[in-house]
């Protein structure tokens, strides 16, 4: 017999305002100087850590002069903000997108967990680890602001997720759910590998299988 929440998808009635909102919000042109500039920190944050990376170091890696950086920053603190700010908004428009296209509740999570996968192993893989592990280094009033986009994001995650325990596809208390999957799904940056023989979306599809109490058959 047919689970019910095989054709049921759960309508987040904010999901077109947020749209709206995060399109009309600006990121950087990863093509462009400035933002060559914000994917090398990331990478230079990652590696060697926001306090031990210099605007010199910034300069070198990216080849031009230390003065320069300041053309488009005041300071390393707003180049931090910068990267978390444009992972953020990147990463919420991709999970919007792929909840719009979603056609049921079993598929809006699992593209919730396949966009996280992505963003954790993907092109935004370094920037996603400074979010986490550089925040402290943010001062208040930017914390501020990052939290009020990270709410965004995480209000999508717990829409779905509230949603599925009502309907009994999870259970438990959704943010506990929450911040294991998010446990979970970040520490597969010490592990998983592209090259691997497991595709992101064959790794989404087990994570989901693992989590739900009643698997719908795929098509």
């Amino acid at each position: 017999m047919e689970s019910p929440m095989s054709s049921k998808v759960i309508e987040l009635p904010s999901l077109e305002a947020l749209g709206t909102r995060l399109a009309a919000m600006d990121t950087v042109d990863p093509a462009s100087a400035k933002g060559r500039l914000l994917q090398t920190a990331a990478h230079l944050f990652h590696v060697r850590g926001f306090d031990r990376t210099t605007v010199r170091d910034l300069a070198s890696a990216v080849g031009i002069q230390s003065g320069s950086i300041f053309h488009h920053f005041k300071n390393k603190d707003e180049i931090l903000e910068a990267v978390m700010h444009d992972t953020i908004v990147f990463n919420t428009r991709l999970v919007i997108d792929a909840l719009r296209a979603s056609a049921s509740l079993q598929d809006q999570l699992l593209a919730l967990i396949r966009c996280e996968l992505e963003s954790i192993n993907g092109v935004t893989g370094e920037a996603m680890n400074v979010l986490v592990f550089e925040w402290r280094n943010l001062p208040e009033d930017k914390q501020s602001r990052i939290l009020k986009l990270r709410d965004i994001y995480e209000s999508l995650w717990l829409g779905v997720i509230s949603e599925a325990c009502r309907e009994g596809l999870l259970r438990g208390e959704p943010f506990v759910i929450r911040r294991l999957l998010t446990g979970a799904l970040s520490w597969t940056s010490t592990w998983y590998r592209k090259d691997g023989g497991l595709s992101v979306a064959q790794l989404a599809e087990q994570v989901l299988q693992m989590v739900i109490c009643q698997p719908v058959p795929r098509a």
